[in-house]
């Protein structure tokens, strides 16, 4: 019988020497391997583990029970949070109210660009939004992201390095393995209805899909942001508040001189 993945994840009740080692002990007596290890928070470990049956888990289960100096936090087939967890050492922040809101500081652009890059890998329709102030580093890290998921990455609309707005695609570049990546503030101020044919036909391929600023994307669009399978936030620092009143308040920002100075 093929060996199954499962991700364990504890909690330190009393740090004494070796406790790590008796850990390892009883998986190894269990027979249960350990793919990889890693501190997770400040007194959570998380674990990789491999085994060929349920009945090792439910044995392994039962004695993490009996021990006082740990409490079993997470024992179960591992999601893309725990692997990137054990990965990075810290988990991925996720909102409270709204499951598929994912938060991120800048100094975690490596977990960012390693967790978009496993969601690029899948295959299929998928729509995701980043939100973020300026220069921050959200263009940066979905191109980054791309590279990492082997995916050819499209501009629809952008500001990286000069104004893009497209209004038609070349023939192999409807492809369901191609990135596709808009602005949202490009492309609801500044483009026209040719430019929406399009977004709308990229919109129908089975490809995933990165929106900068999600919420003026759908401002005056049919889309919403229940359209959206994730949510990425991506901040200076965490108490930042993701504002647009910029925007609001100067109409002439982006004229045709301004659009290579900033990063949307």
């Amino acid at each position: 019988m093929e060996k199954r993945e499962w991700y364990l994840e504890y909690e330190i009740q009393i740090n004494r020497p070796g406790l790590l080692g008796d850990i390892s002990s009883l998986l190894g007596m269990l027979r249960i391997n350990i793919v990889t290890i890693n501190g997770i928070d400040e007194n959570r470990r998380g674990l990789l583990i491999l085994a060929k049956n349920d009945e090792q888990i439910v044995r392994l289960e039962s004695i993490l029970n009996t021990m006082d100096t740990i409490k079993i936090i997470k024992l179960r087939e591992p999601k893309l949070r725990d692997r990137l967890a054990v990965r990075h050492g810290r988990y991925i922040q996720r909102d409270a109210d709204d499951k598929k809101t994912f938060r991120f500081v800048r100094d975690e652009l490596g977990l960012l660009v390693d967790f978009m890059a496993e969601l690029f890998k899948q295959e299929g329709h998928k729509l995701i939004g980043i939100r973020g102030m300026p220069r921050v580093g959200k263009t940066e890290s979905i191109v980054a992201a791309s590279v990492c998921a082997n995916k050819r990455w499209l501009f629809v609309s952008s500001t990286l390095l000069k104004q893009t707005i497209r209004n038609q695609l070349i023939e192999d570049e409807y492809n369901a393995d191609n990135l596709f990546i808009l602005d949202g503030i490009v492309s609801t101020r500044r483009a026209n209805e040719r430019h929406w044919q399009l977004v709308r036909e990229i919109m129908r391929i089975p490809a995933t899909k990165v929106v900068e600023h999600p919420d003026i994307f759908v401002q005056n669009t049919e889309y919403s942001l229940d359209d959206f399978d994730y949510i990425i936030e991506l901040r200076n620092e965490p108490n930042e508040q993701i504002t647009y009143e910029v925007v609001e308040k100067n109409n002439n920002l982006f004229s045709d001189s301004d659009f290579g100075g900033f990063d949307f």
